[in-house]
This record gives structure tokens, C-alpha cells and sequence, in this order.
């Protein structure tokens, strides 16, 4: 008989975490956006805006990366 491919457990478990990082970041992220745009006038400005968008690209390098080990968890032995 061939033996079946199994899921590897571990990497899989590594992808929802990362999935779970994702949905954090990708809700505090254009909260950030959106405070620094309702303080146009304050010094810290153009600091907190960058940091929203830099947490905003985080959350989507964090999707692409999970689901890219849950594929390889799935697919690869």
C-alpha cells in the first residue's frame, strides 16, 4: 500500500498564528491611519502616519506568509 501524505501539524499550526498576527495587525494598522489623519495638527503627525502604513504593509507581508505555510503544510511531505 502507499502511504498518504499527511499534514505536518506544526508548520500548519506556525500559518494561524501568523493568519492570527494578520487580522491584529490589519485592524490596528488603519486605526493608526485614521487617528494620525483626525490630527492633522499636532507635532507627532507624520510619525504615527508612517507607522500606521508600515503596520499596514506588516499585515499583508503576515497573509502572504501564512497562507503560503498552510499551502506548504498541506502540499509539501
Amino acid at each position: 500500500m502507499e502511504k498518504y501524505k499527511r499534514t505536518n501539524k506544526a508548520i500548519l499550526a506556525r500559518g494561524v498564528k501568523l493568519l492570527a498576527a494578520a487580522v491584529a495587525t490589519a485592524t490596528i494598522g488603519p486605526v493608526i491611519v485614521y487617528n494620525a489623519f483626525m490630527n492633522k495638527d499636532h507635532d507627532f503627525f507624520i510619525p504615527v502616519l508612517i507607522l500606521g502604513v508600515l503596520i499596514m504593509f506588516l499585515a499583508i507581508f503576515l497573509i502572504f506568509r501564512g497562507i503560503k505555510l498552510m499551502l506548504d503544510s498541506f502540499f509539501k511531505s
